[in-house]
């Protein structure tokens, strides 16, 4: 029998997550170590959720308050071997690829901004794996002209365009 739950991260607007898989326990010092590396001064917490031998949540960061909000919502979601990086400061498209080479990381499932929702199966036995993730809000159109300006002015606005 498996049980179908949603966990919604908790996170502020303006923290940036970052929620994947991996399949070992020096996750922790291998995304440390990308984070920092490729952004200066980078303000991040992460947690890891260890699947075998004392099944703790690893955690790691350079911002305390992120680093507890990590391991906290990497508690909450409870799914082996996943992983959640909160980020202030900076945003995904800065690490995304550097943490999608790191050897052990098997899936990203998603970097956003918005409110998110994780999708987790759990046994009888109470081990999780992730299904999924809610993204955000639903479509409440297709853009037109006055939207289409709207974008491009924010990507200009936040250094991501000319």
């Amino acid at each position: 029998m498996v049980e179908i739950k949603t966990v919604k991260i908790r996170k502020s607007d303006d923290i940036n997550v970052i929620f994947g898989q991996s399949h070992f326990i020096k996750t922790v010092e291998d995304i440390y170590e990308v984070l920092v590396n490729n952004v200066p001064g980078i303000k991040f917490g992460l947690g890891f959720v260890e699947s075998s031998g004392a099944c703790k949540v690893r955690s790691e960061g350079t911002d305390q308050e992120l680093k507890s909000l990590a391991a906290e919502n990497a508690l909450e979601i409870g799914a082996g071997h996943s992983f959640i990086i909160l980020l202030k400061n900076a945003y995904p498209i800065n690490v995304l690829n550097a943490i999608k080479n790191i050897p052990e990381v098997c899936t990203i499932y998603c970097a956003s901004a918005n409110s998110v929702e994780v999708i987790v199966a759990e046994n009888s036995e109470g081990a999780r794996g992730v299904l999924g993730v809610i993204d955000g809000a639903k479509p409440k159109g297709i853009e037109d002209t006055t939207d289409i300006t709207w974008r491009k002015e924010l990507l200009r606005k936040i250094g991501y365009k000319l």
